[in-house]
């Protein structure tokens, strides 16, 4: 395994962070325990999870995920040999906290002290914003469009305050963001410095190869501020395995489950990019999966880089993705598709 440093931390963690979002949905418990042994064998010390998971989400899964983890906890003994990440919720799911405002330092509060009583744990080593509660673009959504009358949201200023208080009960190491933009980054980071508050050290977002957008504004960030990425969806749902090449839907994968929870794949664009850079994939005689992954593990801006899977089949040729290394060649013929077809699936 490969290792890289948390942003400006003293935390090393794994280039691979296991994701957990399908442990209580798609993955039983005992599926769980199987996927947690075997990646913390194989090194991975980075674990990543959420309040809202299982995915996708639904009220009778939320926190299923967590808890699954926590037993693991439990059960193994072994919380301190694992870097823990979970997120709190943004706005807009009724049944958590009722839907509305979630960054408040009462529901911020509460979100935490509920997951780490399901985690089993006194702390957790990297606490994250899920999506934000502004009005802004993320989920697919590129453009920004200003709504005028923009309900009441928590300014960057109260956040960190109320994190600063967690830090000093020791209930969190660090803060991270996730689903964030440029703006918003950037106003974390100089409001941070300038009352001298916690400071985000990582943001997670997604990046793969048909969806570079990181890349527009938020790369360069990344690597002048040292807050790193941590990649989500480098498969692109599973279509950079190559599974649903030619029209195909196996039976309980996820588009086969959940097709209508992931509108902004399913595209022509998505289709040939896909096709593209399976070409390059079989020319080379590599994995497609890892050819996929093998490219995000090469960003400089990435920190870490979040795979999950549903059958340890999928889960072995993920984190072997760490033995390949893409030379020049393949990377600029990447580079070519992309240019010619860039981010299809945003």
């Amino acid at each position: 395994m490969k290792f890289k440093k948390l942003g400006k931390t003293n935390l090393d963690v794994s280039l691979i962070c296991l994701g957990t979002m399908t442990y209580g949905e798609q993955n039983s418990q005992e599926e769980g325990f199987e996927q947690m042994d075997y990646a913390y064998e194989k090194g991975i010390n980075f674990f990543d999870t959420a309040e809202l998971y299982a995915i996708p989400p639904k009220e009778k899964t939320y926190g299923k995920t967590e808890e699954i983890i926590g037993n693991w906890f439990k059960k193994r003994k072994n919380r301190k040999k694992i870097i823990l990440a979970t997120k709190i919720a943004g706005p807009g799911l009724r049944w958590i906290r009722g839907g509305g405002e979630q960054f408040s330092p009462e529901s911020l509060e509460k979100a935490l002290n509920n997951s780490l009583k399901r985690l089993r744990t006194d702390y957790i080593d990297l606490y994250q914003l899920h999506w934000p509660e502004r009005n802004t673009n993320y989920f697919g959504d590129l453009d920004y469009e200003h709504d005028i009358n923009e309900k009441k949201w928590n300014s960057f200023e109260n956040i960190l305050k109320t994190f600063k208080k967690f830090v000093s009960q020791g209930k969190i190491r660090y803060l991270g963001l996730s689903n964030e933009t440029p703006w918003g980054f950037s106003k974390f980071l100089e409001v941070a410095e300038q009352e001298k508050l916690p400071r985000v050290v990582s943001v997670q977002n997604p990046y793969s190869l048909i969806n570079r957008t990181y890349e527009i504004g938020m790369s360069e960030i990344s690597i002048r501020e040292n807050a790193g990425l941590l990649a989500y969806s480098p498969l692109g749902i599973g279509y950079l395995t190559g599974k649903y090449r030619n029209n195909k839907i196996p039976k309980k994968s996820r588009l086969d489950l959940f097709y209508e929870n992931y509108p902004r794949y399913h595209n022509q664009r998505t289709y040939e990019a896909v096709e593209s850079y399976f070409k390059i994939a079989k020319k080379y005689n590599i994995s497609f999966t890892q050819l996929s992954l093998a490219f995000v593990n090469s960003r400089d801006f990435l920190t870490s880089n979040i795979i999950g899977a549903t059958r340890m089949e999928q889960l072995k040729e993920n984190i072997d993705s760490i033995k390949l290394e893409l030379d020049e060649n393949i990377i600029n013929e990447i580079n070519l598709i992309h240019e010619k077809n860039p981010n299809p699936a945003p």
